[in-house]
């Protein structure tokens, strides 16, 4: 089966990949600054082409795939973004930018084996077209590719790669396997959000600072940043998830509930089971409706999830959980006390607000 998916769905402003208004971009040097990156952006999605094209002709098609379905390559834009701290967007900053995405792209493919989603950027998952054994090979492929670009910088992005992918492996393991008994489950989820999301938007940022010859003094704060918001970012889906369905997410309403994943605003819930009966009995309506939502053919059953979900959605513990998020988007802000002022710094603000924004 090929499916057909249309090409260059990407959007082409940086507004919509960071959620950025016009407004932000007044002055003419800030204008300048965001063409920069719209320039530097097209080069690394002309090259994203490339480097996912394979003379095996399966290969060629399966690689491809989620690549021409979409996205709003947000990695790149920000190793685009920090590399204005130094010479811009030089040809090693186009290729690190080029090797982050296409790590994420990569981490899509097994990420999705994992979770057995049907959906991705708005087309049915890899693994529900071709089936699990080519959508993890597939994502190996993937995985070579983004390292034989990250070779051609050198040494320290060979281990910069490493060890980004290494916690990108652990954030998966430590999710599947859950958190061990004497774990706090909040604290446990909140590192596999920071494993998972936040290193690889970490290592995205640190490359534009590497790869553009920015001061070295630079490197930690937008690692910090990077780390904090990619966390950020994942709370709140947590609460999106929980939201009506729209054209931007694509997702249906309590995606992640239907899987089995313990959100954070379920596992505060459950905090709150223990001592609270009304919460327990919420949390019994919630795992008994997720159980017969297995058969979306019931309108009946399907029903009681539509309610069970719109109950978490409309309970505390969801506010809760959007707090959380914005309190690691304040201290992604925070963590960027050191960079110096201008738009490098305005851009990377108002990021981490479009962030927290994204749910209201």
């Amino acid at each position: 089966m090929t499916p057909s998916t249309p090409l260059a769905r990407r959007s082409k402003t940086l507004s919509a990949s960071l959620g950025l208004g016009e407004k932000l971009f007044a002055s003419s040097e800030e204008r300048r600054f965001a063409d920069a990156i719209e320039q530097g952006l097209e080069k690394v999605e002309a090259g994203l082409l490339r480097e996912v094209s394979f003379a095996d002709d399966m290969a060629d098609v399966t690689s491809r795939y989620l690549l021409e379905a979409g996205g709003k390559r947000i990695r790149p834009v920000l190793t685009l973004l920090t590399a204005q701290l130094g010479d811009g967007a030089i040809d090693d900053v186009i290729t690190a930018a080029q090797a982050i995405e296409i790590t994420h792209l990569a981490s899509l493919y097994h990420d999705d084996v994992m979770d057995e989603a049907e959906m991705r950027r708005g087309v049915p998952s890899a693994q529900s077209v071709w089936g699990n054994s080519v959508a993890i090979l597939t994502g190996d492929l993937l995985f070579a590719r983004a390292s034989k670009l990250v070779a051609s910088l050198g040494e320290r992005s060979i281990k910069l790669q490493a060890d980004t992918f290494e916690r990108l492996c652990l954030g998966q393991l430590h999710e599947t396997l859950g958190p061990r008994p004497d774990d706090d489950a909040v604290e446990h989820y909140l590192q596999v959000l920071a494993d998972k999301t936040g290193s690889l938007i970490a290592a995205a940022a640190q490359m534009g600072v590497i790869f553009s010859n920015a001061c070295d003094e630079y490197a930690e704060p937008v690692v910090a940043f990077g780390e904090k918001i990619g966390v950020a970012f994942q709370l709140v889906d947590d609460v999106i998830d929980l939201s009506e369905p729209d054209a931007e997410t694509g997702k249906p309403q309590g995606t992640d509930l239907r899987s089995g994943v313990a959100t954070l605003p379920l596992l505060y819930l459950r905090r709150e089971a223990m001592t609270d009966a009304d919460a327990a009995a919420l949390l019994l309506r919630i795992e008994q409706s997720v159980n017969g939502a297995d058969d979306e053919s019931d309108p009946v059953l399907e029903a009681e999830f539509a309610a069970a979900v719109a109950e978490l959605r409309a309970h505390p513990v969801t506010e809760r959980t959007y707090d959380e998020a914005r309190r690691w988007a304040s201290d992604a802000v925070a963590a960027l006390d050191t960079l110096p002022a201008g738009p490098v710094k305005k851009a990377l603000t108002k990021f981490a607000e479009a962030v927290v924004d994204r749910s209201r």
